[in-house]
């Protein structure tokens, strides 16, 4: 019985330092996690919404499902857009799925040079 005590503290002696070690061990990996893993998310979050922010109507979007339109309405967290040409086909969809955006003078910019 007196044995098994000795051997834990025997244990704890030889590595007096085991307790810092893992400390600085979980320090690492939650460094590694934030700044692999919750650091870009957040900057990618901080691109798409200045890209939504600078929506104007007019302009040409890709849809999440793949559609191209042009931005006919803005409310506060839906946007109108129409696809194609037939002016019939006008959707309403959430801000959230708009990828990518082209403003309306850009491709008048482009031709012109």
């Amino acid at each position: 019985m007196f044995s098994g005590i000795l051997l834990t503290t025997d244990a704890a002696a030889a590595n007096p330092y085991g307790g810092v070690i893992m400390v600085v061990y979980i320090i690492l990996i939650v460094a590694f996690v934030y700044f692999f893993m919750i650091r870009p998310q957040k900057t990618e979050q901080k691109k798409k919404n200045a890209m939504l922010g600078s929506l104007e109507v007019g302009d040409s979007v890709l849809t999440t499902a793949g559609f191209y339109g042009v931005v006919i309405d803005i409310a506060d967290d839906t946007v109108i857009v129409e696809f194609g040409n037939n002016k019939n086909c006008r959707i309403p969809m959430q801000k959230s799925a708009i990828v990518q955006i082209e403003k309306a003078g850009s491709a008048v910019e482009e031709s012109s040079k």
